[in-house]
């Protein structure tokens, strides 16, 4: 198994325990102000990540010499992944509960991070899906 294969894997099972311990404080009384970051924690951070992962070390080899496409490429997409989700589960609560705060902007260059990663991800992806 390549290591960033190992990386996205441990990091998705972290955000699984992550998300559902959000999950219970929510449920203690956070309210809606932690559900976004619930739900971002267990479709980007879990299921997101964990098929980040698994497809690059599974899918077909793209050529002998690069038999996972790009490697620089897949660090990309997992650093920006990773970058766009912490930020987006730091910052939206706090945007929530403060509108003035001005941290809008942060929201959007986690979407923005999260959507390169997805660009990414299909671009080192993309070759690898072909007939046999």
């Amino acid at each position: 198994m390549p290591p960033i294969t190992r990386w996205h894997v441990k990091l998705s099972l972290l955000y699984l325990l992550a998300g559902l311990g959000l999950g219970i404080a929510q449920a203690m009384g956070g309210g809606g102000v932690l559900f976004a970051s619930y739900v971002h924690l267990l479709v980007v951070g879990w299921i997101t990540q964990m098929i980040f992962g698994v497809a690059y070390w599974m899918f077909p080899r793209f050529s002998k010499e690069r038999p996972r496409g790009s490697s620089q490429l897949a660090v990309v997409a997992f650093a920006l992944l990773n970058l766009g989700l912490l930020l987006r589960v730091v910052v939206e609560p706090l945007q929530t509960r403060h509108p003035e705060s001005g941290l809008g902007g942060l929201l959007l260059v986690s979407a923005v991070a999260q959507w390169l990663a997805g660009l990414a991800f299909v671009l080192n992806t993309w070759p690898r899906v072909k007939e046999r």
